[in-house]
């Protein structure tokens, strides 16, 4: 890489302390940057007002596929930092392979830390935010420049050369649901391709289905380990990598999170969930071993749509299976899953269909 557009760590901590001494600051920021837009240009301008000098840390591009899925970085690290020297108001690039950008936010220790508004500061990456707090950085929130986004620009151009609909898929567990639906798409039945597969878990059986049928998996770490619950930076990465594969819908087979506000509001109306009851009868956790205790003589599936509660959204889809004298629980899962696996690509392929 040309050592002329990338400073090392080292060099921007020393820049920093000098421009202490003067009483003037140092800011930076940070992302992939790997399609420069003008909503980039807005937002880099008006980080820069925020002191005297701006840094920009990129991911490399190990990093970027890491985060933002095999289709990824547009343009290599080189050329970003190139593109990213070149803006007047930019006074230099640093390179980092992580993830996060936690070590470069500890090793220049900026006077003021910026993000774009797509983000909040509940958002902000959870381990970034501790290091930034623990050094009493202040962090700054950006305007949001409506519609100047990379995921506003990669969905343009993928609509451009490819019309299929796009679905993903999340899951916790082994993955069977996952599977049949991915064997519906590679025969052609879906309607449209599985380009995702996401999971909470990061040794799930529904990752190694996704790699069983060539499909790009990612595991995102919930963030927290309190039970259903995603956090707010946890809600921003799993948006932000949907958009970016420019996803049509969204397809939840056995995802034990809860997903919730932006995100229900960013695909609202597309996003469907399977549960193992006859709702709104057994709602929530341990649907089967519930039915069977109270008795009953049939369960079941329902296939329904995902709004602001537990398992409430409009039902698709219902099929009553039946319970047999002396099941176990695990003999009545295997009989709606089996009727499951023919039925949720049916219904997904019902919906695509109604996408414009």
């Amino acid at each position: 890489m040309p050592e002329r557009f990338v400073s090392s760590l080292n060099e921007v901590a020393s820049l920093r302390d000098r421009l202490e001494a003067e009483e003037k600051k140092l800011v930076l920021t940070n992302g992939a940057f790997d399609v420069l837009h003008v909503g980039h240009l807005r937002y880099l301008r008006e980080a820069a007002a925020l002191g005297d000098l701006l840094f920009v840390a990129i991911n490399g591009d190990k990093s970027v596929r890491e985060l933002k899925g095999p289709g990824r970085p547009v343009n290599s690290v080189e050329d970003r930092a190139e593109m990213l020297c070149a803006l007047e108001f930019v006074d230099g690039v640093v390179v980092f392979e992580e993830r996060r950008a936690s070590r470069v936010i500890e090793a220049i220790r900026p006077h003021v830390y910026s993000k774009g508004g797509d983000y909040t500061a509940d958002s902000l990456i959870d381990e970034e935010k501790v290091v930034l707090d623990r050094l009493g950085i202040e962090i700054k929130i950006l305007s949001l420049v409506a519609g100047k986004s990379t995921s506003e620009t990669l969905k343009c151009l993928s609509k451009r050369e490819d019309s299929t609909k796009k679905v993903a898929i999340f899951g916790s567990g082994k993955g069977s649901n996952a599977a049949a639906i991915m064997e519906a798409a590679s025969e052609g039945k879906l309607g449209g391709e599985v380009a995702l597969v996401m999971s909470d878990v990061p040794n799930a059986g529904i990752l190694s289905e996704a790699d069983r049928y060539g499909v790009p998996r990612i595991f995102i770490d919930p963030g927290t380990t309190r039970v259903g619950h995603l956090t707010d930076a946890s809600l921003k990465e799993i948006q932000d990598r949907l958009q970016a594969a420019s996803i049509d819908l969204i397809v939840l087979a056995g995802f034990m999170r809860i997903f919730r506000e932006p995100l229900l509001g960013a695909f609202g109306g597309r996003i469907l969930n399977i549960h193992p009851s006859l709702l709104p009868k057994y709602s929530g956790l341990r649907a089967i071993e519930r039915a069977i205790d109270a008795g009953d003589r049939a369960s079941g599936y329902t296939i329904h749509l995902v709004d602001g509660g537990v398992d409430s959204g409009a039902i698709l889809r219902q099929e009553e299976v039946p319970i047999h004298s002396g099941d176990s629980p695990e003999q009545l899962q295997q009989r709606i899953h089996t009727a499951e696996h023919v039925a949720y690509p049916e219904v997904i392929a019902e919906q695509l269909a109604k996408l414009a």
